[in-house]
């Protein structure tokens, strides 16, 4: 069995604000194998509009190498860490990567949004609700933001579009 660690895995890299493309470039300088997933949108200026190439995931692109030769990512001009979940580095299953080229390559323009699962604690982002904190849950295949009333042990649930939400951050 090969050794983990001189295995190529495809790790998440967190680059610098607006650096996707720059660290991309200089990855691809170095030899190393880098995947920068892009969707074309309209931005518009106020005296214009243009189709722009934009990254799919802010301020993310994926690198494939062995867990042991980070330090070249890190030394890459435009990153600024390799993401770890629980103190380690966090492993992209390949099946993923190929999913999300399938579905640029296929023309689908999809939209990222912020994973979370039931349970989670999220806050409303827009709208009349904004500021509003809560807990995820799922009813019926339905996205429903939950506020409990603990005084009283009892919770009320709304129907809100998962795009409305955000992770709930503690200091």
């Amino acid at each position: 069995m090969a050794d983990k660690h001189r295995e190529n895995h495809w790790l998440a890299v967190y680059t610098k604000p607006r650096h996707e493309k720059t660290a991309e470039s200089e990855l691809s300088k170095k030899g190393i194998e880098s995947y920068l997933p892009l969707v074309k949108r309209q931005r518009f200026w106020k005296d214009r509009k243009k189709w722009v190439w934009m990254p799919l995931f802010r301020s993310y692109l994926f690198v494939r190498i062995p867990l042991n030769e980070t330090l070249y990512v890190l030394q890459t001009h435009g990153i600024h860490h390799i993401v770890k979940l629980g103190g380690k580095v966090a492993i992209v299953p390949g099946e993923q990567i190929e999913a999300v080229r399938k579905m640029l390559e296929g023309g689908y323009v999809p939209d990222a949004h912020d994973y979370f699962d039931v349970g989670d604690e999220v806050e409303i982002g827009g709208g009349p609700l904004v500021g509003l904190q809560g807990i995820l849950v799922r009813k019926d295949g339905e996205t429903r933001f939950v506020v409990r009333v603990d005084g009283i042990q009892q919770a009320i649930s709304v129907h809100i579009d998962a795009e409305m939400l955000k992770p709930v951050k503690y200091p």
